[in-house]
């Protein structure tokens, strides 16, 4: 069954937000299709069902207000803490077979959330643009998203996973507008997409110690995007209690990220990333192309000294692991502060890292940086390979073009293959 949504169209001048309800309740006894055609409907927040498919056609714009109150507060997780939060723009709860399609816009009316936030007057934070929580075969295609408030697409606990040619627009300045972040889901496919925001664009996450049940990340494929402009480019972390494994990204071009690959944990998360394989990737412009970081310092303060100090802790169940993870095919032009950045715990140290036929070329003159997103680090500029705890390394087949300094900086923590 296919159902227009203008058929349930409000008085003149009143938000759709009713319609929308109206309509998708007419949906769920059997499931079907609502219809979304071209014009501009400004709304609160919408609730799929199973079997549902909301289909935007070309030229419908579903605009979300940006008022909290038009937004109820519901239990949410977020960076893996749970929280009462907004409910999402667009979501589902515990569905199969949802889909959202079509060649239209959604608009997430980030702006006003933006200037809230940092002004400090919302009391309950931001919603999510798309939430989807313990769906199964949900598919995400073809549509616009932008102006996220906070994170725009966030699967969590979800299996069989599509997420197809969409594209995804919010300002670099936007605050924590992550693209599309897989959270403890499954059997995740990232397709041909464009992502372009004011965080990390595609981001793997498992929760932290403070999730009740962390629960993995796993079998995911990330293949034919084009990431412009985010803090990170393809990201693990640094929610990543539950684990990380068995992941192919591939045939990615990555324009003005700050970090290409990047992989963030700290102490106290524990899981284990493993089972990752890069390749046939291009970078432009980025400040480090690939950036394994255990010492992930973000929301800590000095008197944290679990996070920072490089000294051995006893091994336990906080305790982190990077391990098994393959880069080849990999070129990177324009890059500012670093060719790669690597540094593992002194008790954890990475293993099994092996980084293969790949040309990096630094950017003359660029202003320095700050690699990771860790204590104690100076900016560099042009810097080659820094390398710290790691095991069973292995480099080959891999040319720094315009370095300062040593191509491949390591100690004597790291063991295995280097260029001579």
């Amino acid at each position: 069954m296919t159902i227009d949504l203008t058929q349930f169209a409000p008085e003149k001048g009143a938000h759709w937000t009713q319609a929308f309800a109206a309509a998708l309740e007419a949906l769920r006894p059997e499931g079907g299709v609502l219809r979304v055609p071209a014009g501009r409907y400004e709304t609160g927040p919408v609730r799929l069902f199973s079997h549902t498919e909301l289909r935007l056609e070309p030229g419908a714009v579903i605009a979300f207000v940006a008022e909290p109150e038009a937004f109820p507060l519901q239990e949410c997780q977020y960076e893996g803490r749970i929280t009462r939060r907004p409910q999402p723009c667009l979501s589902a709860f515990g569905a199969q077979d949802v889909a959202v399609t079509g060649q239209g816009v959604i608009d997430g009316g980030g702006a006003g959330w933006w200037a809230a936030h940092r002004a400090g007057t919302l009391q309950h934070g931001r919603p999510y643009l798309l939430h989807f929580e313990d769906c199964t075969r949900l598919r995400i295609q073809g549509v616009h998203l932008q102006n996220s408030p906070a994170w725009t697409v966030h699967p969590l606990r979800c299996a069989d996973v599509i997420i197809r040619d969409i594209s995804i627009s919010n300002p670099y300045d936007s605050p924590n507008t992550d693209g599309i972040n897989p959270e403890s889901s499954r059997d995740v496919r990232i397709l041909g997409c464009r992502v372009d925001v004011g965080d990390d664009c595609i981001t793997l996450k498992s929760g932290t110690e403070d999730t009740p049940a962390p629960a993995p990340c796993e079998n995911i494929v990330i293949a034919d995007c084009c990431l412009v402009h985010g803090h990170g480019g393809i990201v693990i972390g640094s929610e990543m209690s539950g684990g990380v494994r068995n992941v192919t990204v591939t045939n990615c071009v990555f324009t003005g990220t700050d970090r290409g690959i990047r992989i963030k944990t700290r102490r106290r998360r524990g899981g284990r990333v493993e089972n990752l394989r890069f390749s046939n990737l291009v970078m432009d412009g980025v400040l480090c192309p690939f950036v394994f970081n255990m010492y992930y310092c973000c929301g800590t303060r000095e008197e944290d000294r679990w996070v920072w100090e490089k000294t051995p802790y006893p091994v336990d169940g906080g305790t982190p692991f990077f391990g098994n993870i393959s880069i080849s095919g990999v070129t990177a032009t324009g890059v500012r502060a670093a060719a790669g950045f690597c540094w593992g715990l002194a008790e954890s140290p990475v293993r099994g890292l092996s980084i293969r036929d790949c040309r990096i070329e630094m950017e003359p003159g660029a202003e320095p940086g700050v690699p990771a997103m860790m204590g104690g680090l100076e900016t560099v500029s042009g810097a080659g390979f820094m390398l710290r705890n790691a095991r069973e390394l292995l480099v080959e087949g891999v040319t720094v073009i315009g370095h300062r300094g040593p191509a491949f900086d390591a100690d004597q923590t790291v063991t295995g293959k280097l260029p001579e």
